[in-house]
């Protein structure tokens, strides 16, 4: 794959989690409505040929537990990196992560938190972009959402919009 070749983003918020008093937010796991939405997602990713090369995943119990769900049901085992970066990223940092992505590498996925999720969709999102997706990126996203940005040059060239918000996936 050349630095010119076409590339794909895919933002998925966690899905649904508890709050149990008096537990660090880093350890909330997910609900039974977010293990059955996690499960739904793998199976539209994988329905929609939406497999990543690539995982980046927070290190919060909740996003782990949504991609290996996820996983569960894309049918596919891609590359997982565990990133401490993406549990509190901001816009700047979470692009920061994905443009030291390798240019071979053409699909990556983010496991991540709200809003970050919905503000980089938004921020990324170019002319091209669906006008309905992006609407909605734009006030934020449910639990278990994904969105899917496409751009053609090098990951390291990301930037606000630079890419085509293609759409926006709910679970169910």
């Amino acid at each position: 794959m050349t630095s010119d070749s076409a590339h794909r983003l895919l933002l998925l918020r966690h899905a649904k989690a508890e709050h149990p008093e008096g537990l660090p937010d880093h350890q909330r796991p997910l609900s039974l409505v977010g293990r059955k939405q996690s499960g739904q997602v793998g199976a539209q990713l994988a329905a929609a040929g939406l497999v990543p090369d690539l995982v980046l995943c927070s290190t919060s119990l909740r996003t782990r537990q949504t991609w290996d769900l996820v996983r569960g049901t894309l049918g596919a085992d891609p590359a997982l990196e565990l990133r401490d970066e993406v549990y509190d990223a901001g816009l700047s940092s979470l692009l920061d992560v994905v443009r030291a992505v390798r240019d071979d590498v053409a699909t990556v996925l983010v496991v991540g938190h709200e809003p970050t999720m919905s503000r980089a969709a938004a921020a990324l999102a170019g002319p091209d972009s669906d006008v309905a997706a992006l609407s909605r990126v734009q006030v934020g996203v449910p639990t278990a959402s994904w969105s899917v940005l496409g751009f053609t040059g090098p990951w390291s060239g990301l930037a606000p919009a630079s890419a085509t918000l293609e759409r926006l996936g709910l679970p169910g």
